[in-house]
């Protein structure tokens, strides 16, 4: 009992320090928008016991929205995708060349914007990156070596929901910054209950932001599901529905309410690690008490 001050004051101490950490790290802008974006809505929803979870709606984080759109539709869609938090490009018939991705962004709206490479080389990442590239989408199949080095460009795995639980466990140890899964929603069909099963499987087991595609007629319950479910981001193909269907579906993400505490593992993942030791839950008075 004489030592209970002590080892509060230590947990205190430690507490505090861990989260000075993570703060330093956000101010060195090393993450991408994207990506910082989409942590700090798993971080939204997470709060730390003994610290104040009351946040106000206005300042609550939100799914993210992010529109896919073929690089050479951007200059007829640009004010399209304005009300997306950010822009996925797609080669399409168009390759990703220098020239055709310069003249793409420049009719972009100040958002963040990515490129999709299903096929790339080292190459056309690097164009990528040269050109303001905020993140890249790449499946499992691409090549370590293909890719960016640089660490403000963010990285998002594209993979099938069909992995075992082994290689879903050993993706959050890898150096990528969010999944997303293309198959745990049909685009074209209703959000049905194996849907979420399978969206909750995912959110129960991976410490990364999770995004999935979905269709731009979505509607509010269907979003509210998958958000309750774990998804922290959703893709939607730009320019296949009607010309307000992007407008309509940010709508509804902004009258999304909190979500409410989910049971995985994304507070652990977002506290950092010092000299790779593994940060330990600080254990409750009661224990120390019978110690």
């Amino acid at each position: 009992m004489d030592g209970e001050p002590a080892n509060m004051g230590y947990a205190a101490l430690k507490l505090s320090s861990l989260f000075t950490i993570m703060s330093l790290l956000q101010l060195r802008g090393v993450m991408s928008r994207l990506i910082d974006e989409l942590n700090r809505a798993a971080r939204d929803t997470s709060q730390p016991i003994g610290f104040r979870a009351e946040r106000a709606a206005s300042s609550a984080s939100r799914m993210l929205l992010i529109a896919g759109l073929d690089v050479s539709a951007v200059g007829v869609l640009s004010d399209y995708v304005s009300d997306a938090n950010a822009v996925l490009l797609r080669p399409g018939k168009t390759r990703l060349t220098a020239t055709a991705i310069q003249k793409a962004i420049e009719s972009l709206p100040d958002i963040p914007w990515g490129g999709y490479l299903e096929d790339a080389g080292a190459k056309k990442v690097e164009t990528l990156v040269e050109a303001g590239c905020d993140f890249i989408v790449f499946p499992v199949a691409s090549p370590v070596t293909a890719m960016s080095q640089d660490e403000k460009v963010g990285r998002i795995l594209q993979l099938q929901s069909a992995l075992d639980d082994g290689s879903l466990r050993a993706i959050n140890e890898l150096s990528v910054d969010a999944v997303l899964a293309t198959d745990a929603c049909q685009v074209g069909e209703a959000v049905a209950w194996h849907h979420l099963i399978k969206i909750q499987h995912l959110a129960n087991i991976l410490t990364k932001p999770l995004l999935i595609p979905v269709s731009l007629d979505t509607d509010s319950s269907e979003l509210k599901a998958i958000w309750e479910a774990g998804v922290d981001g959703v893709v939607v193909e730009a320019g296949t529905g009607e010309p307000e269907g992007l407008k309509k579906l940010r709508k509804a993400v902004s009258e999304l309410p909190p979500r409410s505490a989910r049971k995985r593992g994304k507070a652990e993942a977002l506290l950092p690690q010092v000299s790779g030791e593994e940060t330990r839950a600080i254990p409750d008075e009661e224990e120390e008490e019978e110690e």
